[in-house]
């Protein structure tokens, strides 16, 4: 009976079979519906600071100092000391930068042993148009990095300007992560992100302390396989522009860029062997991209969540929320939208599924997240007038029941297209 609720007579009259499907889709309906109802916090931001130029990198250096690192695009690193930015630039490499769209200084990570060695490094783009991967020293003013202690470890050239990738990370295995992009242009076309011979479009992973430039961590899943790059850790990125590891598990979150349609979130559990294949250019997100169908033989890792273009255009991945200010954050994957200033949560559902829900919507051009030494999370609003950081902190808890799908609602990984 159309637009009227169906009664319990009116299931007894029909066949067997059909009362079997109705009651399947009731019992589907009252599952999903518990699976897709969270306790969801409101958030708000906090002002930091302001007056900043292209803010682009967030990160702490874990030495006790609660100093803050901020990386500009053009190619200096600040510090907020917790009061003010520090009027001389930790670094300012710009005579080496090629900055502007997908170009720059584009991260720093601190080595896990910093406070005693003094070592830090940065991912920028070359005034070739490369990337490239570089360590740098501290001097005798723990404010001021010494200019002239560059070593280079890697420099990978870029066919095109855009897909760069950026993001350095040690994990708690002390390896430094590398995220590349495929490249750039449009749908990968010279399909980096399938090809074990490019280090484009791929993760890597480098020991930074057993060799020099470096060396390979014995565990790389790729090392000895004369049709593989030993680097890589893993494949099918599109521009894995920011990712992070959890403090407290050591789970890697991966927020890849997407082609024209969706943004995802990939995730690597701590303890993965790696070798996973996140599936670009054969899919984006969830969805069959090249081939346009049958692209998932089944050996592809999906993502946890996904949007659609519907509510933003790219991606910016953040961090798992450990820190000790904001009780009902605890454990929640935060990450945000460049276009439209959205900011969502992620949490796992308890059944090996994820649920996902938009907590803010702001007016701000998040270029990052990043977290102090405490497990608080920061992000940047990218602007070249009126730059600035904020900090997230709660803003009250409701109960958030969010459909399947796209924009932003909960949000459970399948291979529907595959």
């Amino acid at each position: 009976m159309k637009g009227q609720t169906m009664g319990l007579v009116q299931i007894w009259q029909l066949s067997i079979t059909n009362r079997m499907i109705l009651l399947s889709w009731a019992v589907a309906l009252v599952l999903l519906r518990g699976v897709c109802s969270w306790a969801a916090t409101e958030i708000d931001v906090k002002p930091v600071i302001t007056g900043l130029v292209n803010p682009i990198a967030i990160a702490n250096a874990a030495d006790g100092s609660g100093r803050i690192f901020i990386t500009l695009q053009d190619g200096q690193i600040v510090i907020y000391d917790g009061i003010n930015i520090l009027p001389t630039p930790f670094l300012d490499i710009t005579s080496l930068v090629s900055s502007g769209g997908e170009s720059g200084l584009l991260s720093t990570a601190f080595h896990p042993n910093y406070a005693t060695n003094g070592f830090f490094f940065v991912n920028y783009t070359d005034t070739n148009g490369d990337t490239v991967v570089a360590r740098y020293s501290v001097s005798a003013n723990p404010n001021i990095a010494d200019p002239n202690s560059a070593f280079i470890l890697l420099t990978i050239t870029q066919p095109f300007g855009n897909h760069n990738g950026g993001q350095l990370k040690f994990g708690s295995d002390g390896y430094l992560y590398i995220g590349m992009g495929d490249g750039g242009s449009g749908g990968d076309p010279q399909n980096n992100a399938q090809n074990l011979t490019t280090l484009l479009g791929k993760m890597l992973r480098i020991d930074v302390d057993g060799g020099s430039p470096f060396a390979i961590p014995a565990d790389n899943p790729f090392l000895g396989d004369p049709g593989a790059l030993d680097e890589i850790w893993a494949l099918g990125l599109r521009n894995p522009w920011r990712f992070s590891f959890d403090r407290l598990t050591g789970d890697l979150f991966i927020a890849d860029v997407g082609q024209s349609s969706w943004e995802e979130v990939n995730f690597q559990p701590a303890g993965s062997p790696g070798g996973e294949n996140y599936g670009w250019r054969l899919m984006e997100g969830n969805h069959c991209f090249n081939p346009s169908s049958n692209c998932n033989s089944g050996g592809l890792t999906l993502p946890i969540t996904e949007y659609d273009h519907s509510v933003g255009c790219s991606i910016t991945g953040g961090y798992r929320y450990r820190g000790t200010g904001h009780q009902s954050l605890e454990g929640v994957y935060l990450y945000g939208d460049f276009c439209t200033g959205r900011i969502w949560g992620a949490i796992e559902d308890g059944s090996g599924g994820w649920m996902t829900s938009e907590l803010l919507d702001t007016s701000f051009s998040i270029s990052t997240f990043g977290e102090d030494e405490n497990g608080e999370i920061y992000f940047a609003h990218y602007s070249s007038s009126d730059g600035a950081i904020y900090q997230i902190v709660e803003g009250n808890t409701t109960s958030t029941s969010s459909s399947s799908g796209g924009g932003g609602g909960c949000f459970i990984a399948t291979a529907a297209d595959g």
